[in-house]
Order: structure tokens, then sequence, then C-alpha cells
């Protein structure tokens, strides 16, 4: 999988976790601009919850290097 496709793949699963936070919540249906702060923090903190335990299986089944920052700060 190529870096463009990975990113559109953790994309799409960090929307997908948005939308079900949402859907949870009863909001789906709902305008953006009905969302308080506190719902869009949820959100933001679901998709990058998701993204980490995404590129941290990642890393995992590659060899990864300590000379990479982002995988020494999950994987360390």
């Amino acid at each position: 999988m190529t870096s463009d496709e990975w990113q559109a793949h953790v994309t799409r699963a960090a929307a997908l976790e948005i939308g079900t936070w949402l859907e949870a919540r009863g909001r789906l249906h709902h305008p953006i601009a009905s969302l308080t702060l506190g719902d869009l923090e949820a959100m933001a903190v679901n998709a990058i919850s998701r993204w980490i335990v995404m590129q941290s299986e990642r890393l995992h089944r590659q060899d990864w290097s300590q000379d990479d920052p982002i995988a020494t700060l999950l994987l360390a």
C-alpha cells in the first residue's frame, strides 16, 4: 500500500469513527452548526485514537526503525 493509499484508508476509518460517534448519540441527522465544542472535541479524540491504533498496528507489521519518531512515540 502506498503512502497515499494508506492516508486515504486511515482518513476513511477516522470518518467512520466520527459517524459512529454521532450515530450513537442520535446526532447524525443534525446540521454541523448544531454541534457543540464538546461534540467536536469528542469526534476529534475518536478520530485521533483510531489513527493511533491503525498506525501502531501497521508499524508492528513492518520493520520499524528506532530513527522513526512516530514509530518511537507509538511503540516505545
